[in-house]
């Protein structure tokens, strides 16, 4: 028999060897049972964080629905306030003319059609004596008196859509986060995977050491989300 073919045969017999003590080896059920309860944990984890991230995600539709919801309505109550500013606006222009031409019929006319959120400021704007002083605010918008609800309500909506639509962004960070801690916990169910093809203890253990030090970065990220 040849050189290399004794070196085969010792080869396969010394791995036919570890393989036998191997079998009949105490170090195999305890291992094994350590890859089932690393299994176990791998699945709930990997479950949870799927559904997590589903959930997440449905939160940020949902958010993302609410933020365009409040900038229609925002709109909608801004281009009512406009349309305030410019009717007022327009009544005051007659207002003038009217007490230009000393005609005090129009002049009570126009001030009975101003819009009561209105008639504070223009009343502090009359008393500067508009058409003699030049010094006069140029319209009653510019008086300290002046508001108007809707131009506010239309703010506040607005930036409630705005704080709405961050939540919406941070509700998809989350799911994004939830996402990353599936794959690193689909990586370490391929480790245990692939130790469980090894017939060598130590090379095992090892791989299987390895997959629990990595479990524990998205176990303990996923301790650390928030839940819905």
């Amino acid at each position: 028999m040849s050189e290399g073919t004794r070196s085969g045969v010792e080869i396969a017999h010394h791995l036919t060897e570890h393989e036998e003590e191997w079998e009949h080896s105490v170090q195999r059920p305890v291992l094994e049972i350590a890859e089932a309860i690393l299994l176990a944990i791998v699945a709930v984890a990997t479950a949870w964080s799927g559904y997590q991230s589903e959930l997440w995600t449905g939160r940020q539709a949902e958010l993302y629905g609410q933020a365009n919801k409040l900038r229609v309505q925002g709109e909608g109550v801004a281009t009512y306030a406009n349309q305030e500013r410019l009717y007022n606006a327009l009544t005051v222009v007659e207002w003038l003319k009217a007490a230009a031409e000393g005609n005090n019929h129009l002049e009570d006319l126009f001030e009975r059609r101003l819009l009561p959120e209105f008639r504070p400021a223009f009343e502090a704007w009359k008393t500067t004596d508009p058409l003699k002083n030049p010094n006069a605010p140029p319209g009653p918008e510019m008086m300290p008196q002046y508001r108007n609800s809707k131009t506010e309500a239309a703010s506040e909506l607005n930036k409630k859509a705005a704080n709405v639509f961050e939540e919406g962004s941070q509700a998809r960070s989350y799911a994004d986060e939830y996402v990353r801690a599936t794959v690193t916990l689909a990586t370490v169910l391929l480790l245990i995977a692939i130790s469980q093809r090894f017939k060598v203890s130590r090379v095992r253990i090892g791989v299987l050491m390895v997959a629990i030090v990595l479990l524990c970065f998205p176990i303990a990220h996923i301790s650390t989300l928030p839940r819905l």
